[in-house]
This record gives structure tokens, C-alpha cells and sequence, in this order.
């Protein structure tokens, strides 16, 4: 018999409605509670607010806010507070009724803006620790790598600062207006001077902050990069850091390694990353802190330049330790001649006269003072690293590395990591935390749940159960498991109960 629909006549008073049951017991934001802790905020972020004047929203419903604007990916604030009267299961996160006001979309701006980065930082550094405590990060072994995130601001808004048409923007009154507003939203001045022709000759009026990048063959736009370095047993990110797009990502090795070791209160014993991290600083810091260096040498690179060009590279050229010199493919000996602080090296050099008048000049210099060497004052230990980074171990770590990096920026995708939801840097810094912590949060969740079937089964929680069960046994065991805890006929129980015996 079919059914007609019944003009609906909405009812006036709902006794038997309770959030808490309208949200299901598997959902992810209640598995997100379950695991983080929000309360934290109200001690991180105190000192910022007086004892006088309107009561805030709470700060653990802000921080909520802006975990959902992140994870759902929501277009605006104004469409997150819009859109929370509409989902219950927003509401319950938030501790909110169906009949509680939702407060301005101008709560959160306010908020970034009093609470600084640094809370944001806490929130994603005691996400970190929390991964530690769970087993999820060894800390021995760390992966770099680096991404340009996209600026909120149009090409158009670039104006040379040498032009006269810049004046019209930097006017009296905008000075005035811009140190209100830089006095009330940025805390912290977390700008950072520029390099580069094309930045220190251009501006963005819309984003000062971000810098003329170009990528490939593309043309050059307004663009931040951010730094990461993950774990290698469960690719949580233990550090992340946030600068202009121009910013050479080798500069930043250091400081993510001394951020990681901080976070997790581990020792690092290896550093994987690209040929862009393969300097002769990068080198060295990791020899000086005990570190191995599985880095491709960005010296060879250029090397292999030399070849198609047909130039000989300094692997031609013998080094003797003692006469200090080197000796070249033709047997003339190029002699130490001068020493250059800024690159720490010592210039090795035959004259020349006798270098232009050789018979293999042409193979070997193209300069019309003839071919000369650079060796590093500590070019013994310099040799060892890289020695070591061509080693089977470190190729394999390499190769690793181009899959596990680019997995943990692919996922960050779904958030909106490609492209700045604020402007000036240290707001984009904190979308970085925001997504970093929600990203080792889901790995996190993925964690408990395997824990929780390995539990319901008597499995034992070995490495290979733990986090990294393969995909294909853990679809299996969540099959089962729900074929197990449903309700059954006695028949099915009767195998179901013979197959756990």
C-alpha cells in the first residue's frame, strides 16, 4: 500500500530531543573530544584578558570554531556561523542548544588577534606530545621537505617601490591607520626582511608580507612556503614553520630540527630531505650535532652541469695533503693562494698563464684567469657526510622521502593548505598549526581505532598491529568485527563463535 505525505504542521515543543544522542557514537567530532583536550586554553590565553568589561565566548568554543572552519573546509567565518545553527552535530561539539544565539564571525579575527601565535603553537605542540605518549613517534629518523602555499592577495595589488605610483598608497593617513591596526592585530612583528631583486624592488599593497615567487615554468605570484618535518614510523609532523615564498628552504634545516627535538623530547639520529637541503652548512651542522645527513649534495648537481658541458669537476683534480695543492688532469699543481672568510674556504689557483696555455684549457675553464678550486676548511669532515649520503642506506631514506612528504602536503590539501586563508604571516602561521595538529590528530583517531580492534580480537599490539597494518587486514578486521557486534540469527552466531574459538 503506498503512503501519501501529510501537510506537516511543526510542532511547538520537542521534550524528547537531546543533542547527545542525535550524534552518533563513531562521528569525528566525537572522537575528537574524546582525544583532545580544550580546556587548556582557558590557562594559555588568560593574561590576555582583563577582569573587567563584556564575558568572551569561552575560548575552548573558539578554538572549536576554528578547528571546524579547518577541517570542514568552510569558505568564510560568516559562512561557519552561519552554517552552525544548521548542523547539530556542530552544535553539540560547540556545547551549544538548538535555541543558544551563535556569536559575530568577528569573534574569531578578534581572537587570532589577542591570543597571538603562540597559542595556536601550544595547541599543535601539545598534539605533538600526545602522539609521543601514544607510541607514534620514534624521533630517530626525520623527514623535510617544503611547500608554496598560495597568498590571499591578487598580482595585481605588486607596485614597484621605485615608481611614484606607490605614494598614493603610503600616504599619512595610511601610516596612521596601519600602526592602529598592526598595534591591535599583530602582537608579535613577525615580519622578515626580504632578498631577492624582484622583492626588494616590489610590494604587495594587499599583503606586504608575501613574496614574488616563481615555480617551474609558471609565472611568479604572490606566495608563502611552508617547512615541515615528519616522523618516520607514523609521518606525524613533529615541527612546521611558516616564511616568505623567496625564503631558501636549506636555511630553515636547523631550525626544524632543534623544534622537533624540543617538541618530542627525542634524540635525532638521522635528517632526510632533498638536494636543496644539500649545502655545505646543512653538512656541517649535522656533523657538529652527531647527526647522519642522508642529503644529496646540491654540489652535485652542478657537477653533473660541468659534464654536459664537457668541463672537468674537481673530482679530476687530485688533492695532496702534503704539499697542499691540488694536481690537475694535465699535471700542473694549483697552489693555495688566498682565503675567503664568508665561505670559509680556501682558493687554490695555478697561474695564469700556464692554465690559458694548456692543451686541455678548453676542457677545463671557461674564465679568462684561469680554472681555480674552492676547498673548506673542513673539507675532511665535509667529504665523510657526503660520503655517507651515497651510501645504500641513504638512497633508500631519499627515495622515501619523496613519497612521505608529499603525502603529508597532499593530505593537508583537503583542508585548504594550498592557499593562504589569511593575509600577513603570522596569521598564515597560524592556518599551519591549525592544519598540522588537525592532521596528526586524524592520525591519532586512525591509532585508537586499530588499538581498539586489535583489542575486540586478543590481537597483540606489536609495530607491525600498531599503526601500520596493512590496509587490506584492517578492512577484514572491521568487517568482521561489525559482522560480529551486530545482531545476528543464532545461526550466524553459531559460526561466528566457533570462528573466534
Amino acid at each position: 500500500m503506498m503512503g501519501y505525505k501529510k501537510d506537516v504542521q511543526n510542532g511547538l515543543f520537542y521534550y524528547g530531543l537531546n543533542l547527545e544522542q542525535r550524534v552518533r557514537k563513531s562521528h569525528l567530532l566525537r572522537r575528537i573530544v574524546e582525544v583532545v583536550d580544550f580546556d587548556f586554553t582557558y590557562e594559555e590565553v588568560k593574561e590576555t584578558y582583563g577582569i573587567n568589561g563584556n564575558v568572551s565566548v569561552p575560548p575552548p568554543q573558539i578554538l572549536k570554531m576554528m578547528l571546524l572552519l579547518i577541517v570542514y573546509n568552510v569558505r568564510s567565518e560568516r559562512e561557519l556561523m552561519l552554517t552552525i545553527p544548521e548542523r547539530l552535530d556542530w552544535l553539540w561539539f560547540l556545547g551549544y542548544d538548538l535555541d543558544d544565539e551563535i556569536p559575530n564571525h568577528s569573534v574569531l579575527s578578534k581572537a587570532r588577534a589577542r591570543w597571538g601565535v603562540e597559542a595556536f603553537k601550544c595547541f599543535f605542540e601539545r598534539i605533538v606530545w600526545q602522539c609521543v605518549e601514544a607510541g607514534l613517534v620514534d624521533g630517530s629518523k626525520l623527514f623535510m621537505d617544503s611547500s608554496l602555499v598560495h597568498a590571499d592577495a591578487s598580482n595585481n595589488s605588486v607596485v614597484n617601490v621605485n615608481k611614484e605610483a606607490l605614494t598614493l598608497h603610503l600616504v599619512h593617513g595610511f601610516h596612521e591607520l596601519e600602526s592602529r591596526l598592526e598595534e591591535k592585530e599583530n602582537p608579535a612583528d613577525d615580519h622578515e626582511p626580504k632578498s631577492g631583486i624582484a622583492n626588494r624592488n616590489h610590494i604587495s599593497t594587499t599583503d606586504p608580507d608575501a613574496s614574488v615567487t616563481r615555480q617551474g615554468a609558471g609565472k611568479p605570484k604572490l606566495q608563502y612556503k611552508t617547512h615541515r618535518s615528519a616522523d618516520a614510523k607514523a609521518e606525524i609532523i613533529t615541527a612546521t614553520e611558516v616564511t616568505p615564498g623567496e625564503v631558501n628552504e636549506a636555511h630553515l634545516l636547523s631550525t626544524l630540527l632543534a623544534m622537533h627535538q624540543d617538541n618530542t623530547r627525542k634524540t635525532t639520529d638521522t635528517v632526510v630531505a632533498d638536494t636543496k637541503y644539500g649545502t655545505v652548512e646543512n653538512y656541517l651542522t649535522c656533523c657538529d650535532l652527531g647527526i647522519n645527513a642522508h642529503i644529496p649534495d646540491l654540489k652535485g648537481s652542478q657537477q653533473e652541469r660541468d659534464n654536459r658541458k664537457g668541463i672537468f669537476t674537481e673530482e679530476a683534480f687530485r688533492y695532496d695533503p702534503k704539499t697542499d695543492s691540488y694536481l690537475c688532469p694535465a699535471g700542473h699543481h694549483l697552489k693555495k693562494r688566498n682565503y675567503n672568510p664568508q665561505r670559509d674556504a680556501f682558493e687554490y689557483k695555478c697561474p695564469a698563464k700556464v692554465c690559458l696555455a694548456c692543451h686541455l684549457v678548453s676542457q677545463c675553464t671557461t674564465s679568462k684567469y684561469g680554472r681555480s678550486l674552492k676547498r673548506h676548511r673542513r673539507q675532511e669532515e665535509l667529504d665523510r657526510m657526503r660520503n655517507a649520503a651515497q651510501s645504500s642506506i641513504a638512497k633508500k631514506d631519499i627515495h622515501t622521502r619523496q613519497h612521505l612528504m608529499e603525502r603529508s602536503f597532499a593530505r593537508a590539501t583537503r583542508y585548504g593548505f594550498k592557499r593562504a586563508r589569511w593575509r600577513r604571516l603570522w596569521r598564515v602561521r597560524i592556518q599551519e598549526y591549525l592544519i598540522s595538529a588537525i592532521q596528526n590528530i586524524m592520525t591519532l583517531l586512525s591509532y585508537e581505532q586499530e588499538r581498539g580492534i586489535a583489542k575486540a580480537f586478543a590481537l597483540p599490539l606489536t609495530k607491525k598491529l600498531s599503526f601500520r597494518l596493512h590496509a587490506s587486514f584492517l578492512n577484514i578486521c572491521r568487517v568482521i568485527y561489525r559482522f560480529c557486534t551486530a545482531p545476528m540469527h543464532p545461526v550466524q552466531r553459531f559460526y561466528c563463535a566457533a570462528w573466534r574459538s
